[in-house]
């Protein structure tokens, strides 16, 4: 495994870092819970020790599997991040979304970092985790109800505690991102990136270059789009947030399968699948510092870890980009 530190921190993370979104069920159409422990504990063997997760994701569930999964582990030997400010249990802020939880019930769910929900949120997670601090912590989606200054002086008071190293955010723009690092030093932003979807390269990427924040790059398998086992047919699970979502549509499959058509070759040279030699050219991109991967499994775990292996020269990364251009990426 590789390891990158995290802007001007002396925080490392694992280049491949386990994504526990879809661990949590929500929103993915279910999950199971022991193949879940499992994914993690098998990444965790081949050098995944960073685990990101939330809160929201599965409304508690992803960060008590994390933290069943992590049970017997020596914590120095891990980087636990997970988030705040996303509430479906008090009706305060901007309403994000309307949604069902895991039993199908209905939820909403509020954009929502006050300073006391922040300070109640990290106990929670501190105790859905079985942890006594929390090495990243970032704020899910911009709270346009609360200034930007009281958020990260609630994170400020948990970092004097000890109950938080480091802040970061996701989902902020370069403004936002100046914005707060008025009041508390920012390591990180974690944006969607991938190869199919990009547009973050145009003024964010940039910026966080520029200052040196690390960038996580959620996503980098736009949701399984880039393995190329979807079909233009597939059919999605009840549930599944993937259905009727852009990429998805059948045009949009076959544009994607069209071009990994194309660089499917040189996976094939490389020994590799298509999964890693997408993973291996995320963490290659300017920019991109590490890249979080999801798997519902111990096999999808293994294979993401060892995208490490693959190698890539800058001819290479040039035939992948230009076969990008050509496809219209």
């Amino acid at each position: 495994m590789e390891y990158r530190r995290i802007g001007n921190s002396d925080l490392e993370l694992s280049v491949i870092t386990f994504g526990a979104w879809a661990a949590g069920g929500w929103m993915w159409g279910s999950t199971d819970r022991n193949d879940a422990i499992n994914a993690i504990k098998a990444g965790y063997d081949l050098g995944v020790t960073s685990i990101d997760t939330a809160p929201i994701y599965g409304q508690g569930d992803s960060e008590e599997i994390v933290g069943d999964a992590i049970k017997g582990i020596s914590r120095d030997k891990l980087q636990i991040v997970t988030k705040f400010g996303m509430r479906w249990d008090l009706d305060k802020g901007e309403l994000a979304m309307k949604s069902k939880n895991n039993d199908g019930k209905d939820i909403n769910i509020y954009k929502y970092a006050g300073k006391d929900s922040v300070i109640y949120e990290c106990e929670q997670s501190l105790k859905r985790l079985g942890t006594d601090y929390i090495d990243l912590y970032q704020i899910h989606w911009p709270d346009v109800t609360t200034p930007i200054s009281e958020t990260f002086e609630a994170v400020a008071r948990l970092i004097e505690q000890g109950k938080v190293r480091y802040a970061g955010v996701c989902n902020y723009n370069a403004e936002q991102l100046k914005e707060a690092d008025k009041t508390l030093n920012m390591v990180s932003n974690q944006i969607p990136f991938s190869m199919v979807n990009r547009g973050v390269e145009d003024e964010t990427v940039p910026h966080c270059i520029e200052n040196n924040k690390s960038i996580l790059a959620y996503s980098p398998m736009e949701r399984g789009l880039l393995t190329g086992k979807m079909t233009a047919g597939y059919k999605f699970e009840e549930g599944d947030h993937r259905k009727g979502n852009k990429f998805f549509l059948p045009e949009n499959i076959d544009k994607t399968n069209a071009f990994l058509a194309k660089i499917k070759p040189l996976a094939d040279e490389k020994n590799a699948s298509l999964s890693q030699l997408v993973l291996r050219w995320t963490i290659e991109r300017p920019g991109i510092t590490i890249a979080l991967v999801g798997a519902r499994n111990e096999e999808q775990s293994i294979q993401n870890a060892k995208a490490v292996d693959v190698k890539l020269n800058s001819e290479e990364i040039q035939f992948i980009n230009t076969e990008l251009k050509n496809a219209g990426f």
